[in-house]
C-alpha cells in the first residue's frame, strides 16, 4: 500500500510545477472532470513506471539470517511493478515442488484471505477485503489508486463473512460449503477456545458462541476489544492466535503508514502485537517496532511465538526485507527508527536513540517486498523430512520490486526450535510469463489430515498440497525472477 505515496509525491511534484491545478471535487457525469485528460493519464504514467529502478542485488541475498543489507537507493517516485491480476485458466493450478501434489480444495470464493481449521476438520475461510473509506475520495490520487488496486486483484468490495467448507468424504475436495458468519467488518483472523469463536475484525476482536459440528452460527457475537482502525486505517488486517492455555489471545495489529509519515499519534497501539484478556476486556504490548505483523504460530517444541513481518517501502529493491522472527515479551523491532536492528531509517524525523539500541534483529530474512503473510508450524510425521520440522509461508508478492518476489509458497526449515538452511519452494507458478498474476497466494494451514492448504485471493481458490513420497533437493528462492 505504500505506492500510494507514490501518487502524493506525482502530485506535489506537478504541483509545485505549476502544472497541475487543485483538486476539485466537481464531477460530471460519474467522471472524474477535475483534470485535463492528458495530464491525468501522464501523471499515471509517471507513478506506474518510478524512473526505471531496479534491484541490483539476487532476492537470495536478502533472504537468511545474515542478509546483505545495501544502501537505501530511494527514489521520488516508488518503483511500482504490479503482476495484474487475471485469474487461472481453466485447470490451471500451481507449480508444486517434486513428489509434491497440489489440487483445489474449494474454487469460486470471493477474496480469500485466511484460513482456520476446527477441532472436527471443518475449515473456515475469511472472505474479506479492506473496509470501505466512509470519507470516500474525490482526489487524482484516489481515483489511480482505485484503478491499481483493481489492476492487482485488490480493488474488490469485502464480502464481510466467514465460510465453512467440509470434506466429508475425504477426498481432498470440499463439497460441502455454507455462510458460517456474516455482516462482519472486514474479518481476518479466527480462533476457537473451548466453545468461544473469536473473530479478528479491522476494528475489534468479536466473541461468538460455537456448537460442535455446527455449519453456521446465528447467535450475535460480543464484542471483547476495540483494535486501532478509523478512517485512516492502513494495514488493515488483524490476526489472532490464543495462548496455549486459552487464557490470553494475540492480536497482530500493523502500522497506520509505511515510516510514521502520518505522524506517531496515528500509530498509538500499531505496529504492534498485542496480548488480550478476553475475561477482563483488557490488553497490553505484548512486542512492538513490528511494520505489519500477519501470521502467528506457536513453535510446537519449545511453545515460543514466531510471526511473519512486511518490513518498509520506498528504500529501493533491495531493502527492506520481509521476516520470520520469534517475539519474546517485551521485545521491540525497530520500526519505524531503525531496520533489522540499529540500521537506521533517516527519514524518520526526530530519531529515537533509545528505541534503536535495544532493537532486536530478526531471526530469518524471507526477502525484501516478499509480502510474507500466512504463517503455519509443520511438526506431523504425514511430511517427510526437511518438511517435518519447519514453517510454510505463503508469500503474496510484490508491487513495488523489481524484478517482482514473492508469488509462491515456501518451506522454512527447522532444527533446534530455530530456522536452518535454505528456504524450499513448495508452489511456485503464481506468474505468468507475460508477468501477469494468476493467483497470489496468503494464508496458510495444515488440515486435519496435515495436508497444506493455501488461500488464493485471486485465484479465489483453496489450494489443497499433499506430502511429496521422497525428499526434494533444498533450493533458494526463487529459482527465477520474473
Amino acid at each position: 500500500m505504500a505506492w500510494m505515496n507514490a501518487l502524493r509525491h506525482a502530485e506535489i511534484a506537478q504541483r509545485v510545477a505549476g502544472k497541475w491545478p487543485a483538486p476539485s471535487t466537481k464531477r460530471e457525469s460519474g467522471s472524474l472532470v477535475m483534470y485535463p485528460r492528458r495530464l491525468l493519464f501522464i501523471v499515471a504514467a509517471i507513478a506506474l513506471t518510478a524512473c526505471g529502478e531496479e534491484a541490483r542485488l539476487p532476492i537470495a541475498a536478502g533472504v537468511g539470517a545474515h542478509p546483505q543489507l545495501p544502501p537505501p537507493n530511494p527514489t521520488l517516485i516508488p518503483t511500482v511493478n504490479i503482476a495484474p491480476a487475471i485469474g487461472w485458466p481453466v485447470n490451471g493450478k500451481p507449480v508444486a515442488a517434486p513428489g509434491i501434489a497440489v489440487n483445489a480444495f474449494a474454487g469460486e470464493l470471493n477474496h480469500p484471505r485466511w484460513l482456520y481449521v476446527l477441532p472436527n476438520g471443518d475449515v473456515l475461510v475469511a472472505e474479506t477485503n479492506a473496509p470501505r473509506n466512509p470519507k470516500g475520495g474525490t482526489g487524482i490520487k484516489d481515483w489511480i489508486t482505485q484503478r491499481v488496486m483493481n489492476k492487482a486483484g485488490a480493488g474488490v468490495a469485502s464480502a464481510n463473512r466467514i465460510t465453512l467448507l467440509r470434506d466429508a468424504d475425504g477426498n481432498g475436495v470440499a463439497e460441502t460449503r455454507t455462510v458460517f458468519l456474516e455482516g462482519l467488518n472486514s474479518p481476518f483472523g479466527m480462533a476457537l477456545v473451548g466453545n468461544d469463536f473469536y473473530v479478528a475484525n479491522t476494528d475489534a476482536v468479536v466473541k461468538f458462541p460455537y456448537t460442535e459440528g455446527a455449519i453456521r452460527i446465528t447467535q450475535p457475537g460480543t464484542k471483547v476489544i476495540d483494535l486501532p482502525a478509523g478512517s485512516l486505517n492502513y494495514h488493515w488486517t488483524k490476526n489472532i492466535l490464543p495462548s496455549r492455555d486459552g487464557t490470553r489471545l494475540y492480536v497482530t495489529v500493523g502500522s497506520n503508514s509505511n515510516v510514521a509519515e502520518n505522524g506517531m499519534d496515528q500509530e498509538v497501539g500499531r505496529a504492534a502485537i498485542w496480548e488480550v484478556d478476553p475475561k477482563r476486556e483488557s490488553h497490553r504490548i505484548y512486542a512492538s517496532g513490528l511494520r505489519n505483523p500477519n501470521g502467528l504460530a506457536w513453535e510446537p517444541d519449545s511453545g515460543t511465538l514466531w510471526t511473519v513481518v512486511n518490513e518498509r517501502d520506498e528504500l529501493g529493491s533491495d531493502l527492506v526485507p520481509d521476516y520470520l522472527t520469534s517475539v519474546p515479551d517485551g521485545s521491540f523491532f525497530g520500526w519505524p527508527y531503525s531496520y533489522f536492528g540499529q540500521h537506521l531509517d533517516e527519514r524518520v524525523q526526530p530519531q529515537r536513540p533509545d528505541l534503536v539500541a535495544k532493537a532486536r534483529v530478526p531471526d530469518y530474512a524471507l526477502g525484501p517486498h516478499t509480502a510474507s503473510l500466512g504463517l503455519a508450524f509443520s511438526k506431523v510425521s504425514q511430511w517427510p523430512a526437511p518438511f517435518d520440522n519447519g514453517v510454510f509461508i505463503g508469500q503474496h508478492g510484490s508491487w513495488n520490486r523489481k524484478p517482482r518476489s514473492g508469488y509462491r509458497v515456501i518451506f522454512v526449515p527447522f532444527r533446534a526450535g530455530k530456522p536452518f538452511g535454505d528456504p524450499i519452494d513448495v508452489l511456485t507458478g503464481f506468474v505468468s510469463a507475460d508477468g501477469d498474476a494468476f493467483g497470489r497466494p496468503v494464508g496458510v494451514a495444515l488440515d486435519k489430515r496435515a495436508a497444506l492448504l493455501v488461500a488464493d485471493d485471486v485465484g479465489n481458490i483453496i489450494w489443497r498440497v499433499t506430502a511429496p513420497t521422497k525428499t526434494p533437493s533444498s533450493t533458494r528462492i526463487p529459482p527465477a525472477e520474473h
